[in-house]
C-alpha cells in the first residue's frame, strides 16, 4: 500500500524546535515534488513549504520563511521539516504530500 507517514509532532514551548519527518512507503516518491501543509480547526489546509524531486529548490509560505526548513533524503525516500523558533500560532496538524496526502502529526505550541 502506498502511503505517506509523518512523525516528529508534539508539544514544544514557544521559542522551541520540532523536526518532523514524512517516511513514504509503497513506492520510491523521489521523481515528486514534496510539500508540508497545516491545518487549523474551522480553517483551510494551508501551504508551509515544498522541495522539488532533487532538492535543488524549495518554496516556503511568509509565515515560516527563516524560521522553518524544508529537506529530503531520497535514499531514505523520507522529507523533513526543521521548524524552530516556534509560534502559538505554528500550532495545527501538519501534512505531507506528494501526489497524496499523510495523515498529520499534531504540533502544539504553548504560549
Amino acid at each position: 500500500q502506498v502511503q505517506l507517514v509523518e512523525s516528529g509532532g508534539g508539544l514544544v514551548q514557544s521559542g522551541g524546535s520540532l523536526r518532523l519527518s514524512c517516511a513514504a512507503s509503497g513506492r520510491t516518491f523521489s521523481n515528486y515534488a514534496m510539500g508540508w501543509f497545516r491545518q487549523v480547526p474551522g480553517k483551510e489546509r494551508e501551504f508551509v513549504a515544498a522541495i522539488r524531486w532533487s532538492g535543488s529548490s524549495t518554496n516556503y509560505a511568509d509565515s515560516v520563511k527563516g524560521r522553518f526548513t524544508i529537506s529530503r533524503d531520497n535514499a531514505k525516500n523520507t522529507v523533513y521539516l526543521q521548524m524552530n523558533s516556534l509560534k502559538f500560532e505554528d500550532t495545527a496538524v501538519y501534512y505531507c504530500a506528494a501526489d497524496r496526502w499523510g495523515l498529520g502529526t499534531q504540533v502544539t505550541v504553548s504560549s
